[in-house]
């Protein structure tokens, strides 16, 4: 992804600079029949469309190099308790094409979608461009119907769920391991000290997987063999280093992905070409929480929990859980509401000894 990306809320005040990538987006692609409606726009028309409802900007080293709008949500009638955002004028200037930005506006949508009510993201793709719908599909959306000028695209937003501390974390870990298995590929992503490689130990636990599970930071990938016949080993990477997929690929994970659950940490943006069908999940701090790093680790005594040494710990963490591709189609992905209760502590009596579980370097 381009260095120093910004995601950040639209404001009408934005609508000439949107105008602009918006039309350098459209006008650089090829003619169509009839005209992309977005070649049409003015200043005027994206106003009243920032107005009427939500825009996305991406900017890199503080300039808008993309955008996309957002209307809705609104109720779909076919679908029970479907609530539908619909995505236009999804634009990246020439320039800077490649470099991950399309995917951060969408990732970025999805928030902003999910925090106003919808369950649903919907656009159109044009038929003359079959290759950006499989880019679609790619970034979880499936087509939903077909129209005149091609496809209704629509992508379910993902389950958003609280865990408390450190422990509950490697329990969502050791339930996922209920829901996963051989050829499986997970996608984590989530800031520095996130919990992502304590939700991974949680998961190599319930898998039964030999070998301490640590971030694999200066091996990029570290395969656990499973202690139990008939089940699967776990493979961990890294891919905090890693600037496209194509550097994925030198890893050679394709050798093990059919009997291994695999695991890519920091794996947005250069691990979805791995396979169609894989589950992503991205760890956050709750809105409004401090910035400060760092999920106590599990084991970690009760001042740790209680977030002495980082103030936000005592809020938990937000995971968001989305299958994408036709393999998570109709899977539920709600853990059991006991799992992520927060864990009992004392002040009084100390926990257990128990072997310290490594600090998530990333």
């Amino acid at each position: 992804m381009a260095d120093d990306v910004q995601l950040r809320l639209a404001e009408v005040d934005d609508a000439p600079a949107m105008l602009a990538v918006i039309q350098q987006a459209f006008s650089a692609r090829p003619p169509v029949d009839p005209p992309a409606a977005a070649l049409s726009d003015t200043v005027d028309s994206v106003a009243t469309q920032l107005a009427r409802g939500y825009g996305v900007i991406a900017e890199v080293d503080g300039v808008l190099s993309g955008c996309l709008l957002l209307s809705g949500p609104d109720d779909d009638p076919a679908v029970h308790g479907a609530r539908v955002m619909g995505v236009h004028r999804v634009s990246v200037l020439p320039g800077v094409r490649g470099n991950g930005l399309a995917s951060a506006l969408v990732h970025g949508a999805a928030d902003l979608a999910l925090d106003l009510g919808a369950t649903h993201l919907e656009l159109l793709s044009r038929r003359e461009f079959p290759q950006t719908r499989d880019w679609w599909l790619l970034h979880g959306f499936v087509q939903h119907c077909e129209v005149e000028l091609g496809w209704m695209l629509r992508a379910a937003l993902p389950t958003c769920v609280h865990v408390p501390d450190a422990e509950a974390m490697q329990r969502l870990g050791g339930w996922l391991a209920t829901v996963l298995g051989a050829g499986d590929v997970l996608v984590l992503d989530g800031e520095l000290g996130a919990g992502k490689t304590t939700l991974t130990q949680g998961l190599g636990a319930a898998m039964g997987v030999s070998g301490p599970i640590i971030s694999p930071t200066f091996v990029l990938s570290r395969i656990h063999p499973p202690t139990r016949p008939g089940t699967p080993g776990l493979v961990h990477v890294d891919a905090y280093r890693l600037a496209s997929a194509a550097e994925v690929e030198d890893l050679d994970l394709e050798d093990s992905l059919a009997d291994h659950v695999t695991v890519v940490e920091w794996g947005r943006g250069v691990a979805e070409t791995l396979s169609p069908d894989r589950l992503e999940i991205e760890i956050r701090r709750p809105l409004g929480s401090d910035p400060t790093p760092g999920l106590p680790e599990a084991g970690a005594g009760p001042e740790a929990a209680a977030g002495s040494e980082h103030p936000d710990n005592a809020e938990g963490r937000d995971v968001l859980l989305m299958g994408v591709g036709q393999r998570w189609t109709g899977v539920t992905l709600d853990p059991p509401a006991e799992l992520l209760r927060p864990t009992p502590r004392s002040a009084t009596e100390p926990m257990d000894d128990a072997p310290a579980t490594p600090e998530e370097s990333r």
